[in-house]
């Protein structure tokens, strides 16, 4: 059973923006340590793909904070959820702390979707019951 849906475009010249503006603490705020290696590796052969690993990561946590209802207040936090990959390539959320007792508690199992194109990163989510 369905327990929610969620989606989010992000603009990825905002994030930029962001990063010009708050340099890297705006991506510690966001990102998990783990994103963050992956974040600082990217960035730093291509700064490009960086900005697009960060909005695409940011646009996945938006969606999933939607699909859960709890939009960002706790237990979601930016660094309680990560977007990673799984060996194939599909993304998948890890919850930790807090988010994953509430999420388990509840019996939920999450879906995610990440893509970007050009100046836009945009993410699908769905929650179900188990």
């Amino acid at each position: 059973m369905i327990y929610g849906i969620g989606t989010d475009i992000c603009d990825i010249r905002r994030i930029a923006a962001s990063l010009a503006r708050h340099g890297d603490r705006f991506a510690e705020k966001v990102l998990c340590d783990a994103e963050l290696r992956t974040w600082r590796a990217r960035g730093a052969r291509w700064p490009e793909r960086g900005v697009r690993y960060l909005a695409t990561r940011f646009s996945a946590k938006e969606a999933f904070s939607k699909a859960i209802g709890l939009g960002m207040r706790m237990p979601m936090t930016w660094r309680a959820c990560e977007i990673a990959n799984l060996e194939s390539g599909q993304p998948a959320i890890v919850l930790h702390g807090a988010l994953q007792e509430w999420f388990a508690a509840r019996g939920l199992r999450s879906h995610i979707t990440v893509t970007d194109e050009a100046d836009y990163a945009a993410s699908f989510c769905v929650v179900e019951k188990i």
